[in-house]
């Protein structure tokens, strides 16, 4: 079996929505020290949908196809289903990964958890703080390839 599926083979040799957005209404940064995975996310919102959506990510070719699918996931959705977005989400649908590499989908999740609270503050809207706990990684911080 091979180690990476044709999804996330896909999602890193051709990754949507690559690039940055000048006019973002919400930028997240996240990053992993132990591993150097960073990943930057842009969103721009309109009458509260994501209507487009943008990442920059250096790292690993997982934190590469998980940045790619969480933009593919959101883009089009209520900013408050953006929310609703969970690593597990983001690792189904690439139809796996590696257990070592699990925590990138939690990076890609937080990602896009940082770049719409950064949204709210920017707009002055209310939220719960609870919202926006980071995310447990259940199989530790590991760089292995």
């Amino acid at each position: 079996m091979a180690l990476y599926s044709d999804k996330v083979m896909d999602h890193f040799r051709n990754p949507r929505n690559v690039g940055k957005l000048d006019d973002a209404d919400g930028i997240g940064e996240v990053g992993n020290a132990k591993c150097g995975d960073i990943m930057r996310m842009y969103i721009k919102v309109d009458d509260g949908i994501i209507t487009d959506v943008k990442f920059n990510t250096f790292g690993c070719g997982s934190a590469i196809a998980t940045s790619s699918m969480a933009t593919e996931l959101i883009k089009g959705k209520p900013i408050e289903e953006a929310l609703d977005l969970s690593n597990k989400a983001v690792v189904e649908a690439l139809d796996g990964l590696p257990t070592h590499k699990i925590h990138c989908s939690v990076l890609a999740e937080e990602a896009v958890r940082a770049a719409v609270k950064d949204y709210y503050d920017k707009n002055g809207i209310a939220y719960d703080p609870e919202l926006f706990k980071e995310s447990e990684d259940p199989h530790g911080e590991s760089c292995e390839n």
